[in-house]
């Protein structure tokens, strides 16, 4: 047996099984406070998404600081989208910009623009990042659980599909679960456990596997 593999295997085992026996008694708790969706209008969506594509309609735009490339939405899950609109309303996610954008949104609006970001799917370039991906697809396995295999088809949808997103983004988003600038119980247990590298790999990982997420430039 290769050292990687013995390394990755040490890796993977006990926290797999201990961290997928605190998500099943996590999701099951969240599940039963889980706030109804309603459904939004695409075409209302589009028109009040203007503001939205000055950094998320343009490919590769990057976040001032800290650095890091704008995630792609188009495709994305809808229910998610609204989720995530509504942590920076809250404060559960730290963004000036994102908060400023969200604050000023209805229920209404959230619903409309998460609709019309959904319908924007394509066929979006993936790629490695700079961590090791077949270390990352070892390190992923616990994200399975609720992501999906390689974190294409999340087991609800009020999760996002990883799959083919920004790495760089990917790895803004777990170290701020890590750091606390983003309060989700779930991933900052998830996340605590890991460190700068395991970061890294993974989301090398998952930024390399096929997705229908896009950055939408036809809008």
């Amino acid at each position: 047996m290769g050292c990687l593999e013995l390394r990755l295997q040490t890796f993977k085992r006990p926290f797999v099984m201990r961290f997928l026996s605190s998500l099943t008694v996590l999701f099951a708790f969240f599940l039963t406070i889980s706030p109804a969706f309603a459904a939004g209008d695409i075409a209302a969506g589009k028109d009040g998404a203007a503001t939205c594509m000055g950094c998320h309609g343009a490919p590769g735009i990057r976040n001032a600081y800290p650095v890091f490339r704008v995630p792609k939405l188009g495709g994305q899950q809808e229910q998610y989208l609204v989720v995530a609109l509504k942590a920076y309303q809250s404060g559960e996610r730290s963004h000036p910009t994102m908060q400023a954008q969200a604050s000023s949104r209805t229920d209404i609006e959230i619903n409309n623009l998460s609709a019309y970001f959904n319908t924007l799917a394509g066929s979006g370039t993936v790629e490695r990042g700079g961590g090791d991906v077949e270390a990352g697809a070892a390190k992923a396995q616990a994200c399975f659980a609720c992501h999906g295999q390689g974190g294409s088809k999340p087991i609800t949808p009020m999760y996002p599909i990883l799959a083919g997103q920004y790495p760089d983004y990917l790895s803004h988003a777990l170290s701020s679960y890590k750091s606390g600038t983003r309060n989700n119980a779930i991933m900052k247990s998830f996340a605590a456990a890991l460190s700068d590298k395991d970061i890294d790999d993974i989301s090398a990982y998952f930024g390399s596997q096929a997705s229908p997420l896009s950055t939408p430039v036809n809008w």
